[in-house]
C-alpha cells in the first residue's frame, strides 16, 4: 500500500506550536476588523505627537520645521510601532483569560506558547499598518527617506521587531496580574517613562543631568536613534547594535516568564 502524499510531505510543514500560533493570531485580527480600536489608537496618538511637537518645537529647537521633522519623525514611527498598541496586548489576553475563552484553548491538543504567541503575532500585523499610515502622514507633512529604500525597510523592521520583543512584557503582565485594570495601570506606570523619556523630541546631550542619564540608559532611545540613523542616511554608531541587544534580552525574559506564568494560571 503506498503511503499518502500529505504523510510523505508532513516533515516539511512548518512546526505546529507556529501553525497554531498563526490559527490564533487570525482570530485575534478577526477581532480586531470588528473593532479597530488598536490600530486607531496605534496611529492617532503618535499623529498627535507628531504635529504637536513639529507646532511647538519645530522653529526652537531646530531653525525651520522640515529639519525637526526629519529628527522628529523616526521616533514617532518607532512610538507607532508598538509603544503606544502594548497596552491592549496584556489587556485582551487577561480579558480572555477571566471570561473563560483560554480555558477553552487548554482542553485543545496546542502548545501552551501558541495563545500568547498568536496574540503578538497579531499585534505585528497592527503594527505594520499603524507603521505604513505614519509613514504616508510623515510624507505628507514633508518628511524623505534620504537614507534610501534599503535603509528604510531596515528601520521599520527594526521598529517593528523592537515593539514584538516589548510586547512580551505586556503579556507576561496580562497572564501574571487577576484584573484588566491591574494590566492597565501596570502597563501606563511600566512604558510611560519608556516612551517620554525618550531622545524622541530633542537629543539627550540637551537635557539636564539627570534625565540624560536615564534618556541614554533608555531601550527606546536606542531604537529612535537607529531608525533615525537608518532613515536619514547618518553614522549610526552603536545604536543599531544596542537595539538588538535589548530585543534579544527583552524576548529571553519576558517571553518564557510570559509561558510558565500562563500554565501556572487556573
Amino acid at each position: 500500500m503506498t503511503t499518502p502524499t500529505h504523510v510523505l510531505a508532513s516533515p516539511h510543514r512548518s512546526p505546529r506550536w507556529l501553525r497554531h500560533s498563526l490559527v490564533l493570531a487570525r482570530r485575534s485580527l478577526a477581532k480586531t476588523s470588528r473593532n479597530p480600536g488598536t490600530v486607531v489608537n496605534g496611529v492617532v496618538t503618535p499623529a498627535l505627537f507628531l504635529v504637536l511637537f513639529l507646532s511647538l518645537f519645530g522653529n526652537a529647537l531646530a531653525g525651520a520645521t522640515s529639519d525637526y521633522l526629519q529628527y522628529l519623525f523616526p521616533g514617532i514611527l518607532v512610538m507607532g510601532a508598538g509603544l503606544t498598541g502594548l497596552v491592549s496586548t496584556g489587556t485582551n489576553i487577561n480579558i480572555d483569560l477571566k471570561n473563560g475563552v483560554t480555558d477553552r484553548f487548554r482542553s485543545l491538543p496546542i502548545s501552551r506558547l501558541a495563545p500568547l504567541l498568536g496574540s503578538v503575532l497579531a499585534d505585528i500585523v497592527r503594527y505594520l499598518a499603524a507603521v505604513a499610515i505614519l509613514y504616508l502622514i510623515g510624507t505628507a507633512l514633508g518628511f524623505r527617506s534620504d537614507g534610501g529604500l534599503a535603509p528604510a525597510l531596515a528601520a521599520i523592521g527594526l521598529a517593528v521587531l523592537f515593539g514584538f520583543c516589548l510586547s512580551w512584557i505586556t503579556v507576561f503582565l496580562g497572564v501574571a496580574l487577576k484584573s484588566a485594570e491591574a494590566v492597565l495601570a501596570f502597563s501606563f506606570l511600566t512604558f510611560l517613562p519608556l516612551q517620554l523619556g525618550t531622545s524622541l523630541a530633542t537629543p539627550a546631550a540637551g537635557l539636564p543631568g539627570w534625565l540624560q542619564a536615564w534618556v541614554t540608559l533608555n531601550p527606546v532611545t536606542a531604537a529612535m536613534d537607529a531608525c533615525r540613523a537608518l532613515l536619514n542616511g547618518t553614522p549610526a554608531g552603536d545604536s543599531i547594535t544596542t537595539t538588538l541587544i535589548w530585543c534579544a534580552a527583552i524576548f529571553l525574559v519576558f517571553c518564557p516568564l510570559a509561558v510558565s506564568a500562563y500554565g501556572r494560571r487556573e
